[in-house]
């Protein structure tokens, strides 16, 4: 059994081992393929595992050995499944690997907003308390997050770890969900960013949530709220956004992801006012990234025992 890895190395840049998936066939790993490589490296292969490399139809159409194409990530837009159906191909994600990582993710955005540990130490390192005349200084207040309210819009497995989370700190939560979620209040998405002290955004991309944070719900927020986006990219008009942010439409954003990644030059986020800027890393902890290679490769060998789980197709 040929397995190709069309993109291993942001799994694994080398802190991981891919032995699990070597016993199970003739496996050759590239740590990134570029487009007009993609048929040359995948020729030949009944298994096919990528990240962030792009198989449309055509791509998928020109490889007759295919039987599977493994997606190492919860979302699988990178692949046409549709049309990998019509061949017979299955197509597998990896959901749930990366939870709490990303729940994590989201207060360390929050914090450093709230309480900005990072922007202090690195003013100290510049001499800046060495040369303070008291024994402590700070230019921004300082703020609790007990008594603040967060709404999260998206309540799957995230959203729930986030709103968890948030009840340790004190904090008041709101959710916008289709049915009543025991123990928070859930309200319209507008009353939701009418009310936030800080909106986090944990819903997936869809037609319908594209582009849902534009410059019409960024004037319903409050002047003081902190945007956070651990989700995807899309989901946020990125150039209302920077208007919202320069203009002090609201206080701040704090994002781990971008509509185009890595991102162009001119994104208008990059230079925005107040804006936090983390490279999508909220999922990629150790330890998620140990269970999303442990549940990539059972999903290979489900496969090949005829049990194909975690398909999308």
């Amino acid at each position: 059994m040929k397995i190709v890895v069309l993109d291993g190395y942001s799994l694994n840049p080398g802190d991981l081992s891919w032995d699990a998936l070597k016993s199970l066939g003739e496996v050759k790993i590239y740590d990134r393929t570029p487009d007009d490589l993609i048929i040359q490296r995948a020729e030949g292969a009944e298994i096919l595992l990528t990240n962030k490399t792009i198989l449309t139809s055509d791509i998928i159409g020109r490889l007759p050995n295919l039987k599977y194409i493994g997606v190492l990530a919860t979302g699988f837009n990178v692949v046409d499944a549709e049309y990998a159906r019509q061949k017979d191909i299955i197509v597998t994600n990896v959901p749930a690997y990366s939870t709490m990582s990303v729940a994590q993710h989201t207060f360390a955005l929050i914090l450093e907003f709230y309480n900005y540990p990072g922007k202090f130490s690195e003013e100290i390192g510049k001499g800046r308390w060495s040369t303070n005349p008291d024994f402590c200084y700070w230019e921004k207040p300082l703020n609790e997050l007990a008594g603040k309210t967060i709404g999260i819009i998206g309540f799957g497995r995230i959203g729930r770890a986030v709103a968890r989370i948030a009840s340790a700190f004190e904090m008041n939560v709101t959710v916008n969900v289709v049915s009543e979620v025991a123990g928070y209040r859930n309200c319209s998405l507008e009353d939701l960013l009418r009310e936030s002290d800080i909106v986090t955004l944990h819903c997936p991309l869809t037609p319908e949530t594209k582009g849902m944070i534009n410059i019409s719900r960024l004037r319903i927020m409050k002047p003081s709220a902190l945007l956070v986006n651990c989700a995807r990219g899309p989901l946020i008009v990125e150039s209302d956004l920077a208007d919202a942010l320069n203009k002090g439409m609201i206080a701040g954003a704090a994002l781990d992801v971008l509509s185009e990644e890595p991102p162009r030059p001119d994104n208008p986020l990059l230079k925005a006012k107040n804006c936090i800027i983390t490279p999508h890393v909220a999922w990629a902890t150790f330890e998620a990234r140990q269970r999303l290679m442990e549940i990539a490769v059972d999903n290979v060998k489900s496969f090949l025992e005829a049990k194909p789980v975690n398909v999308v197709n």
